[in-house]
């Protein structure tokens, strides 16, 4: 993008500072993984603009189908960095400042690019929570402004995949939208993140910042010249007890009790299994709309399809002790390869699911169990109906 003339935007004094602004993540599934803001403030001039790149409206037309889509516009937004402290105060978000570095050039070519950025043909962009988000457009930002004179290497702590990150702090936030979320991600979640594709994640912004260092006329010097505390969160409660893997795991064990009993006590039943295997074709649709229908860019090649069969629904409900299609037999044997195909994707995934293979697994095993012995007279096969005379 291409910078515009200083003049257009004003010209900073030299007391002008810019800092990068970090924001603790919240409670609320949209604010888990924090935020980050570029702050110019200039008292010599008046200037107090905080740039908010994680800015999107409630009254963009068909909100909550772009939103899922993947499609939402955000926009930058801009205010005094105090309307916005206040804002994350109230949510109870620890707040911290990075002063930057810079000489008095590199902060004028810097603030230009925000305010080229913000006007209104340039502020909105297309979101992608891992490649294009709040954070990483503070880098994009700086190297615009900065150029060939910053040393910049992005987190490089350590290594883990985008499904990690996303555990590391979803987890801890809310255990059940970090179950969601990995439901409902691809493959290309999990690959190794580079350095700078860490840095999606605003901690992992500001450490790349605190360890990156500019060029100067004597030699190199840290980009971050100073950090301070603006506000310090109290901690937040602890999540509910019920988790998915206590509530998951009690189902597994209920599951296998339950078919023990029906199998000891020879019961034919399915109404079970139709609610069970219904649920996992829904999931599978799921899967494959976020997978096909969407433009997230890591909802694809999402393999959790093996086991969230999405022809379960609704050829679950031609199941009946009654009634036996012809080719229920082939579609339990192929089910049961999927299943094992889904183990060996365990190490890459929730360990929640190994419940749930369980449950499916046991039920399969089951419905196997049960039309092997019902007697073939009573059973129809086809659209057939069911003949138990004698002739």
């Amino acid at each position: 993008m291409p910078l515009v003339s200083r003049a257009q935007f004003g010209i900073l004094s030299p007391s002008a500072k810019i800092s990068l602004v970090t924001v603790a993540p919240g409670q609320q599934l949209y604010s888990g993984f924090g935020h980050s803001v570029l702050w110019v403030y200039d008292p010599m001039t008046g200037v107090d603009r905080a740039f908010n790149y994680g800015t999107f409206s409630f009254q963009e037309g068909n909100f909550y189908i772009k939103f899922l889509r993947g499609t939402l516009p955000y926009s930058v937004s801009v205010s005094p960095l105090s309307y916005q402290i206040a804002h994350y105060q109230e949510e109870n978000r620890s707040i911290s400042e990075q002063v930057l570095n810079l000489s008095i050039p590199q902060k004028q070519r810097l603030y230009n690019f925000l305010e080229n950025n913000y006007l209104p043909e340039n502020r909105e962009y297309q979101y992608k929570f891992f490649y294009d988000n709040c954070a990483t457009r503070m880098t994009v930002a700086l190297k615009a402004a900065v150029g060939d004179s910053l040393i910049y290497n992005g987190y490089t702590k350590e290594k883990r995949s985008f499904r990690q990150w996303i555990d590391l702090y979803a987890f801890k936030q809310n255990p059940w939208a970090d179950f969601g979320m990995d439901l409902a991600i691809g493959a290309p979640s999990d690959e190794i993140a580079t350095p700078e594709q860490a840095t999606f994640l605003p901690d992992n912004l500001a450490t790349a910042f605190a360890d990156a260092k500019v060029k100067t006329a004597t030699g190199t010097a840290p980009l971050v010249s100073s950090t301070r505390p603006i506000f310090t969160a109290a901690p937040f409660p602890p999540p509910s007890p019920l988790t998915p893997t206590v509530v998951f795991w009690s189902l597994a064990i209920l599951t296998l009790a339950f078919t023990y009993w029906q199998i000891r006590t020879e019961r034919i039943n399915f109404v079970f299994d139709k609610v069970l295997f219904g649920i996992a074709g829904i999931a599978g649709w799921i899967i494959l709309l976020l997978w096909f229908g969407t433009n997230h860019g890591v909802t694809s090649w999402n393999y959790d399809v093996l086991w969230a069969f999405p022809l379960w629904m609704p050829l679950i409900f031609s199941l009946s002790k009654k009634r036996k299609p012809s080719w229920f037999q082939f579609l339990l044997i192929f089910y049961a390869f999927l299943l094992l195909c889904a183990t060996g994707n365990l190490a890459k995934h929730n360990l929640v699911l190994i419940p749930i293979l369980a449950m499916l697994i046991i039920r399969v095993y089951y419905i196997n169990n049960s039309l092997s012995k019902i007697p073939q007279k009573e059973i129809a096969y086809g659209s057939g109906v069911a003949d138990t005379k004698n002739h």
